[in-house]
């Protein structure tokens, strides 16, 4: 029988992690860069949940991130620049099918909280989207900052968004990439609740514990058939994305989303 290293065992560069009475917390942990995402971190993220799935010790599950940020999306200097190269280096990693880290969250069978407590913004949203439930801090902040890069969402924005949401206000969200605030989240019927900053793991911890309490073979199988019934399957449009950026990475408009951002200006885009 092979042996599994708990999560407990390991050390992570990127995030933190703790297990509690049944719940397990990881913690985003790039504050310096708004804990956006680099290749470790997504690397990480995704090692995590595997070790998490496979401790039955684990009944609950909070995402958070370390202040300021939950989660700023893609780290832009080293994902999408290539060192200099904007296009080649990023099209090298893009691969058929859901991105790895989306994937084992979502196939994920325990209850997960995100517990917003500051921006979630690009693949830090989709992220958030990911999870059963959002809890935000009066601080949060969300964007499907995706377009103003000339980029499309991960399966978070484009099939769990509209969902939640309504297609009408998923559309507004995704072709403006407008931020809203942690209020207007909750107005939309985006995150289940919004409380004072300093409450907010308390909050998510609360319910947390509340889902822990109950038996877990039972929770996990009401999981699985709320996905069955109401979030469908994610990989058709996983390989949908995936080509499709194979395609706008190439784009000069991609390219002046990047170069704008870095070099904090307004972009032009052109529509090539």
């Amino acid at each position: 029988m092979s042996e599994t290293t708990s999560p407990q065992q390991r050390t992570f560069e990127t995030l933190l992690y703790t297990l509690n009475s049944h719940v397990a917390t990881v913690t985003l942990n790039r504050p310096e860069a708004r804990n956006a995402l680099n290749r470790l971190a997504y690397a990480e993220l995704e090692d995590v949940f595997r070790l998490m799935q496979a401790d039955p010790d684990v009944r609950c599950i909070i995402v958070t991130g370390t202040d300021p940020a939950f989660c700023s999306g893609d780290d832009v200097k080293e994902l999408m620049t290539g060192d200099g190269n904007t296009a080649s280096h990023r099209l090298r990693s893009v691969r058929p099918g859901t991105t790895p880290a989306a994937r084992v969250i979502l196939d994920c069978d325990r209850p997960i909280i995100a517990a917003v407590n500051g921006a979630a913004i690009g693949w830090g949203m989709d992220l958030s989207l990911f999870c059963d439930f959002r809890i935000a801090s009066d601080r949060a902040k969300f964007s499907e900052m995706f377009v103003k890069r000339g980029l499309i969402s991960d399966v978070g924005g484009l099939t769990r968004l509209p969902g939640i949401v309504g297609p009408q206000k998923a559309a507004e969200l995704l072709f403006t990439g407008d931020v809203i605030d942690a209020t207007t989240a909750k107005e939309i019927g985006l995150v289940l609740d919004v409380v004072p900053h300093d409450l907010l793991l308390e909050q998510a911890m609360e319910l947390a514990e509340k889902i822990a309490a109950n038996p877990p073979l039972a929770v996990r199988y009401l999981k699985e058939g709320l996905r069955r019934a109401y979030h469908g399957e994610y990989e058709a449009m996983g390989n949908w994305v995936s080509q499709t950026l194979g395609t706008l990475f190439k784009t000069k408009d991609h390219r002046e989303g990047v170069n704008s951002f870095l070099e904090k200006r307004p972009a032009n885009f052109t529509g090539e």
